[in-house]
């Protein structure tokens, strides 16, 4: 673990573990996986450093070795490192537990009788936080992705979307998409979900971006991000006045506010982090090190020309996304499994994901399955 300080070693005040940048090859040896995974749109499996890390934490707790504040550092460490991989202070990051979680405060804030669009094929815990204030007139309202554009118009409250889709892999038009939001005043939420890690992502181009760190970041689950424009006030003044911490408890008050009145709120996006999780924390921060360490666009430009050499070997024309969605027969989808090929099925089709712990020779043990 060249690079690393070890387990507990994280420097007070600090986010990185890592002194260096990390070549591809090094950071895919930290991989223990013992089959061809192909799953991670349903879950990343960690690097090295951060299961050690968090089995350190987890031996610390069940033999009651040290105070529970130097599992609570590890917050600060992954907001800052999440920051950095999205382009945004850390001040403008909110942590949680998962998306439909850290959406909430959002959906509450569409004005009554407001308007929601979402692509039609959209992951429920971006549809359905916004869907239960039907009973105050609010409406959610669909369109096919690649017309979403053209389906914003003056009524258009709000436009939820992922900047990759998880049936599909489709890659949203994140900047027509809130170019035309920003035209028609509507705020605009990104779920980075099936994203962030491998497709390079900027918060400061949306009003909202939220993502659940369990897949392609690689992190234990339970571990969440929401981070929030510094000029949201200013673009959409009354939806930021609607705006409130809807679970502030003693993690999101100031520092020392453990007890009773008055309300002593975070001045900043840390108002809404709810009480973390200890131990996913410390996996989070260690997992988001590693892939900063390497950077999301040599991530990206790696897993995107496996998937395309995975589609091509298929007669399938290139994409611009790591996830690829394909027929594949049952009993091609039997071979694979018997081989141990960890994929799967989402809407009837066969879904893989190349991350950067993916290689060629992975992609040729699919093939030869696939044709039998």
């Amino acid at each position: 673990m060249s690079g690393l300080h070890g387990p507990g070693e994280r420097p007070r005040g600090g986010f990185s573990q890592l002194t260096s940048g990390l070549s591809l090859a090094e950071a895919a040896s930290w991989w223990d996986l013992e089959t061809t995974f192909h799953d991670t749109c349903s879950y990343g499996p960690p690097p090295r450093p951060a299961w050690e890390a968090l089995q350190t934490s987890l031996d610390q707790w069940r033999h009651g070795l040290t105070p529970w504040q130097s599992w609570a550092e590890s917050v600060q460490a992954a907001r800052e490192s999440f920051g950095l991989m999205v382009g945004i202070s850390p001040e403008r990051v909110a942590t949680g537990a998962a998306v439909s979680q850290m959406l909430a405060p959002v959906a509450a804030a569409v004005p009554d009788g407001g308007t929601v669009l979402v692509p039609d094929i959209e992951f429920t815990s971006a549809v359905f936080p916004f869907a239960v204030h039907a009973d105050r007139g609010v409406t959610v309202r669909t369109a096919p992705m690649a017309s979403l554009v053209e389906a914003i118009d003056e009524q258009t409250s709000l436009v939820s979307f992922s900047a990759a889709q998880s049936a599909t892999g489709e890659v949203a038009d994140i900047v027509a998409i809130t170019q035309r939001a920003r035209e028609v005043g509507a705020v605009t939420v990104l779920d980075t979900t099936q994203a962030a890690g491998w497709l390079p992502v900027r918060a400061t181009d949306v009003d909202f971006l939220t993502v659940a760190a369990y897949k392609w970041l690689c992190a234990p689950r339970g571990t969440a991000f929401l981070t929030a424009h510094a000029d949201l006030a200013v673009r959409h003044p009354l939806f930021a006045a609607r705006l409130k911490p809807l679970a502030a408890g003693w993690y999101a008050g100031q520092p020392g506010a453990h007890y009773g009145m008055p309300l002593r709120l975070a001045e900043d996006m840390r108002a809404f982090d709810i009480s973390p999780a200890w131990h996913s924390w410390v996996g989070t921060a260690v997992a988001l090190d590693v892939l900063n360490a390497v950077g999301v666009e040599r991530i990206h430009q790696h897993n995107v020309a496996l998937a395309n050499s995975f589609r091509a070997s298929l007669g399938l024309e290139a994409s611009n996304s790591a996830i690829a969605s394909v027929s594949v027969s049952e009993a091609a989808q039997r071979r694979m499994r018997e081989a141990g090929i960890r994929f799967s099925v989402m809407d009837g089709r066969a879904r893989f994901s190349f991350h950067l712990y993916n290689t060629q020779d992975d992609v040729e043990r699919v093939l030869a399955r696939i044709r039998g």
